[in-house]
């Protein structure tokens, strides 16, 4: 009877071991995804920004919020409220993340208005219009 009890334990064991390498596996391959899917932005655009002009400090954006120009924010002309947005400046690299608060008319060419301390963060204050690449991050 002791070799079946032997032969019985080794077997629970191996079987033991073999599932947890299986779940570390699956583990992996989930955690691995999961940051690919993080890292991917849903939407790239390209197009001309400019910033607000301070007289619209304190006044109400198309979403009912005060404008802030210390604060990260932006206007578009279609994305939802609350979309997180990446601003890329392409001439220099500089980036910032903003939310969008705020329309444009769809008849405007640029793409994206940035609060004065967004613009501030990709250096486009002293040129006032650039080209930047929108990552849409989140809706």
């Amino acid at each position: 009877m002791f070799p079946w009890t032997a032969i019985s334990l080794l077997m629970f064991f191996l079987l033991g071991c073999q599932n947890k390498h299986q779940d570390k596996e699956i583990n992996q391959t989930k955690s691995s995804s999961y940051k690919l899917e993080q890292k991917a932005p849903i939407m790239i655009e390209e197009g001309l920004a400019s910033y607000y002009a301070n007289k619209f400090h304190g006044k109400p954006t198309a979403s009912g919020e005060l404008y802030d120009k210390e604060g990260l924010s932006a206007a578009h002309k279609t994305l939802p409220f609350g979309t997180m947005v990446k601003v890329t400046r392409i001439d220099n690299g500089n980036n910032v993340m903003v939310r969008i608060n705020d329309r444009m008319p769809k008849s405007n060419k640029r793409s994206i208005d940035l609060s004065f301390k967004a613009a501030q963060e990709i250096d486009l204050i002293y040129v006032g219009i650039g080209k930047v690449s929108l990552e849409i991050l989140s809706k």
